[in-house]
């Protein structure tokens, strides 16, 4: 199925590994596990220019200074280079990076050469270096003040006022525009990291923090960090600002600045139960701590699951734990996407739908089966309106495709997620557990494509022919649409709130159980409503429903995404307040979308909001409604 690179005889390693000090000081991997390379057809990566089977990056240590004046993060990247005799090309991945000298260990100069930047999808330039023989190489540079992966923020957009703050989002391919290596998911490396800091802002990263901050004497400070486990480089982060930190079990705490930290302490207060919870499904939760950080709203995602430190949207705080599947679901990564990771960037359901279906699981040991079953719906409903939308034979509509999740979550994440539920309906939950856990065993801190899920499926789970046709794997995979075996969700789920719609599109009642429902049953209410209602109507929901003021950020999505397609102007100043407080592009895409769609009423109203919000918003979020606003 794989192998390693030609002529690289590296055991995978299974332990932890240990570390030691370099010669400046700086702790280092002394024996790091090194991943396995896949080969095959479809593993190859088209959105790097990597050529990891002649030279690959294994370890990955950064020696780098942040610059919030200038907002620029500069300095060195060591990289440890396996390669083939012969073999004296090592080619990297970079966009926008200034690089001034590439050296071996010692400082001798390396000849090197950086290609002709490809500007569309990100891909950028290759950083071709000559090895000659070594195998460290160190590449002094400086990232662009528009780095992509990186956002800085003024104080003025933190919840605190007074301290800048800086994060990144390196999913897929944007940490090339800060760390120069082989950017690829399925070029697993460890790293460590040396980053200095202005007091007194503190630094927190996706790798296992190595004592105390280190006091320079000139205002500034130290921190390190060691990953000693292969991971996709997308999964390097870091994140730095005013941020203190609270614990909640004996192996998870969460970061926040000072005046987010109660609410996000009190929202995440079940994760220690949930990492048990995992735990019992699926194996041993293999990365020490599983720390959390609650970023200012201007983060573009719900979560990202950088190992050991979360990184989360405050949007998700509702005071009542209602969206704490995001907590799960970002936790299910440390299985799923972390552990074993799509190869490529086409399969990427391998992390997001593996993901959703083990989140859903947590939930329902956490929070119980009603409530995953609510959420299931809430997926399956999502699936149904793309389908509606685009065609059940759409090519994009597979698991398995040639580019990321172009359709969005509907696909990546919540097929794949109704993928699974399916093969547990057919096989019997206790046999489709345990195969799981052994896939996540088996392929620990490994890359992997559909190929090999299937394969692994027919091998290790699949009990016979019959069974095999009942399932329908390849089509779940590789065919677009949603099969006919598909599990459909509990019609019962919704039972009490489907009847309530009904009601409402027949005779406009308005549910008076509204208030007691999950905020599940409510979004699913004002999901499903009339497409067309009048001002009255409207304003006569928001009333009675209390809309306008509610805390849950996903339901006052709902209310300003039907408000502003119905033209209810009322809304409009609670939109305008909405998308220059938020910068999750999951709430702020669509918004802007709904507004470009109303033509003459509402297109002004989107040139108005986005020349003052744009520039507050991640290069993810800006992306995506700049394409928006150029549409036709």
């Amino acid at each position: 199925m794989y192998r390693l690179a030609s002529g690289i005889a590296i055991l995978l390693a299974t332990a932890a590994c240990t570390t030691m000090e370099d010669r400046d000081g700086m702790p280092i991997v002394s024996e790091p596990m090194v991943a396995p390379i896949l080969t095959t057809p479809e593993a190859q990566d088209n959105l790097t220019y990597a050529e990891p089977e002649k030279a690959r990056v294994t370890h990955v240590a950064l020696d780098l200074a942040l610059d919030f004046a200038a907002k620029r993060v500069g300095g060195t990247a060591e990289l440890r280079v396996l390669a083939d005799p012969g073999d004296e090309r090592l080619v990297l991945d970079t966009n926008g990076l200034e690089i001034s000298r590439v050296t071996d260990h010692v400082g001798r100069d390396l000849t090197f050469e950086i290609g002709e930047q490809v500007e569309e999808g990100g891909k950028g330039a290759p950083l071709t270096v000559m090895l000659n023989g070594v195998r460290n190489v160190r590449i002094h540079y400086m990232a662009p003040a528009d780095a992509e992966a990186l956002q800085w923020l003024t104080p003025e957009q933190t919840a605190g006022g007074e301290y800048p703050f800086l994060f990144s989002q390196g999913q897929a391919i944007l940490n090339r525009t800060w760390i120069p290596t082989q950017d690829s998911p399925g070029i697993r490396q460890t790293w460590e990291a040396r980053i200095t800091a202005p007091k007194p802002l503190d630094v927190v990263m996706s790798g296992v923090a190595q004592g105390e901050p280190e006091d320079l004497g000139d205002g500034r400070r130290a921190f390190r960090f060691v990953m000693d486990k292969p991971v996709p480089p997308y999964l390097i982060a870091i994140a730095a600002g005013d941020i203190d930190f609270r614990a909640i079990g004996p192996r998870t705490g969460v970061w926040a600045e000072p005046s987010v930290l109660p609410r996000a302490y009190a929202e995440v207060g079940d994760t220690e139960e949930m990492v048990v919870a995992a735990e019992e499904l699926y194996g041993e939760y293999r990365w020490g701590r599983y720390d959390m950080i609650v970023l200012p709203p201007a983060f573009p995602y719900g979560g990202m699951e950088n190992p050991v430190m979360t990184f989360l949207t405050p949007t998700f705080i509702a005071g009542d734990r209602s969206n704490n599947g995001l907590v799960a679901h970002e936790l299910a990564h440390s299985w799923s996407g972390n552990l074993v990771t799509n190869a490529v960037w086409g399969d990427s359901w391998l992390n997001e739908g593996v993901t959703t279906y083990f989140e859903n699981r947590i939930v329902e040991a956490v929070y119980g089966k009603k409530r995953a079953e609510q959420e299931a719906a809430l997926m399956y409903a999502n699936i149904q309106e793309v389908l509606s939308e685009v065609g059940n034979d759409a090519p994009g509509t597979a698991l398995s495709t040639d580019g990321g999740y172009e359709l969005g979550s509907a696909i990546a994440y919540d097929k794949g997620a109704f993928f699974l539920r399916t093969v547990e309906r057919i096989v019997g939950r206790e046999r489709f557990d345990a195969w799981l856990q052994q896939w996540f065993d088996n392929h620990a801190f490994q890359p992997a494509t559909s190929e090999m899920f299937y394969n692994d499926m027919m091998q290790n789970l699949v009990a016979s022919e019959q069974e095999a046709k009942a399932l329908m794997l390849r089509d779940w995979i590789f065919a677009p649409g949603l099969p006919s075996n598909v599990a459909k969700p509990d019609p019962a789920a919704f039972a009490a709130v489907d009847a309530a719609v009904e009601a409402y599109a027949a005779s406009r009642v308005i549910p008076a159980a509204y208030s007691d429902w999950t905020a599940a049953e409510q979004m699913r209410f004002l999901d499903n409503l009339p497409a067309t209602l009048s001002a009255g109507e409207l304003a006569q929901l928001d009333a009675s429903l209390g809309l306008s003021g509610t805390g849950n950020n996903e339901i006052l999505f709902l209310w300003l995404e039907m408000a502003l397609e119905n033209r209810y102007a009322p809304a409009v100043p609670l939109a305008e307040e909405f998308l220059a407080r938020v910068g999750r592009a999951k709430f702020v895409r669509p918004l802007f979308g709904v507004l470009w769609d109303q033509g003459d009423w509402g297109r002004p109203i989107a040139q108005r909001i986005y020349a003052k919000t744009r520039d507050s918003y991640h290069a993810v979020t800006r992306a995506g409604v700049d394409r928006v606003m150029a549409a036709d």
